[in-house]
């Protein structure tokens, strides 16, 4: 009997980070971070699973969004679906009627995400191998034919993409075994959040050199004195030779940025990510020409592939952020790693979040394994927030990621996490202990 995708299931999972400010900054006060969370089935009994973040109300906007979707996904063939991932995706992010409420973009692109995280999950497991690995010994030409070149032609060729997976192929062997080996660096955000007090940030930022990390990034971007006050007690914490980000999570319009900025020079920012509107290609290369030494870093809410590329042509960035669930998952992040090997740009993808760093890790692995070849500069923000609620959490020691070996994603929620963080009816938002 042919194997069929019987179910696509979403729920809305909700953890009140909000009470304690965990994950606030200049635009997120007061967020909860939370989950889409995606089940795939299928008619021999296998799933898979995947997310689409969010942070709060409007998760259950992006469940509709995955359910919307399901009708293109149930009583597939599972073998024509991971045979040809790159089609599967153009089914979701393509359907006429669908595509209108972006396209590409937004909570319909995201909820695709979600159902192709899903299948990527699934893929693994059925070949026994985490994603990183399972993406990192495809052929070159299976690689590409993941990736969608109508819009990339003009910056990204089938030819060149070919090319740069050709050249890194020798050497995959031995990187995957130094990554077994070594880990992937990281950086933290653990200590920067807008809302923790200045002895709790030079706590937590004294504690993160301790436990190996050579970057950590602060929240800027509501009070600029009290920037200038929290960048100077990080410095002095840290000492000279650790490298501080700076994320204003898109709070400034351009001129803002570059004066607010000039104000935290002294203290020898390393990127400011997100200066201004996630959409203002040219406004971040403003940006980048006016500040000079301080990197431009952006990507967590970069629509899709095609805003990648623009920001890439007109050097608008220093350091590309792809994120795992805000483009339509892996296989569209295959096309952005490519994009980013073409024009030379280090990335550093966004983490955090629920299940970010547990999917996100797979992403910059490949691109070390099989695309870029190197980790000079890359690094993967980690933040210490809810991984205790997956059943293959991130593992960090010395201010490194550890390689995953469980087959799949990392994706997969602990069932009675899902049940007791349910919204609205899960204990936790009902005001009850959880079991």
């Amino acid at each position: 009997m042919t194997e069929l995708i019987t179910a696509v299931e979403a729920v809305d999972v909700r953890f009140p980070t909000s009470r304690h400010l965990d994950g606030s900054d200049a635009m997120n006060p007061e967020p909860d971070y939370s989950a889409a969370y995606v089940t795939i089935r299928t008619s021999d009994g296998a799933a898979g699973h995947g997310l689409a973040f969010t942070v709060g109300r409007g998760n259950d906007v992006e469940v509709a969004a995955v359910r919307a979707l399901a009708p293109l996904v149930t009583g597939l063939p599972v073998d024509e679906v991971l045979g040809d991932l790159g089609a599967f995706s153009r089914r979701l992010t393509g359907d006429s009627q669908l595509r209108w409420l972006g396209p590409e973009k937004g909570v319909i692109h995201m909820a695709a995400a979600g159902i192709v995280n899903a299948v990527w999950d699934l893929y693994g497991r059925r070949e026994g191998k985490p994603v990183w690995r399972l993406l990192s010994e495809l052929s070159p030409e299976r690689l590409v034919d993941l990736v969608d070149f109508r819009y990339l032609r003009d910056a990204l060729t089938r030819d060149e993409a070919l090319d740069i997976l050709r050249r890194a192929e020798p050497g995959r062997a031995e990187r995957t075994a130094r990554l077994l080996r070594e880990g992937y660096p990281a950086y933290t955000t653990t200590p920067g959040w807008l809302g923790y007090d200045d002895e709790k940030l030079v706590r937590l930022s004294t504690e993160a050199v301790a436990d190996g990390f050579t970057q950590i990034k602060l929240k800027v971007g509501a009070d600029r004195a009290a920037d200038v006050r929290r960048l100077r007690l990080a410095r002095e914490a840290v000492g000279p030779d650790v490298r501080i980000a700076v994320d204003a999570n898109q709070a400034w319009g351009v001129p803002q940025a570059i004066e607010w900025m000039s104000a935290l020079l002294p203290y020898d920012p390393y990127w400011i990510e997100e200066p201004t509107s996630p959409d203002d290609i040219l406004g971040h290369a403003a940006i980048r020409r006016a500040l000079g030494t301080v990197k431009v870093a952006t990507g967590e809410h970069t629509h899709n592939q095609v805003m990648f590329k623009q920001l890439l042509q007109a050097e608008a960035i220093d350091v590309l952020q792809l994120d795992a669930s805000r483009t339509a998952g892996v296989t569209e992040n295959v096309a952005i790693l490519l994009l980013a090997a073409k024009f030379g740009v280090p990335v550093c993808p966004h983490a955090g979040g629920v299940g970010l760093c547990e999917m996100v890790q797979h992403l910059a692995m490949f691109d070390y394994v099989a695309v870029s070849g190197t980790t000079e500069d890359r690094v993967i923000e980690y933040v210490d927030h809810l991984h205790e609620h997956f059943t293959d959490p991130v593992r960090v020691r010395g201010g490194r990621y550890l390689a995953p070996t469980a087959p799949g994603l990392s994706a997969e929620l602990r069932p009675e996490s899902m049940r007791d963080h349910r919204y609205p009816d899960g204990p936790v938002w009902q005001g009850e202990a959880t079991a």
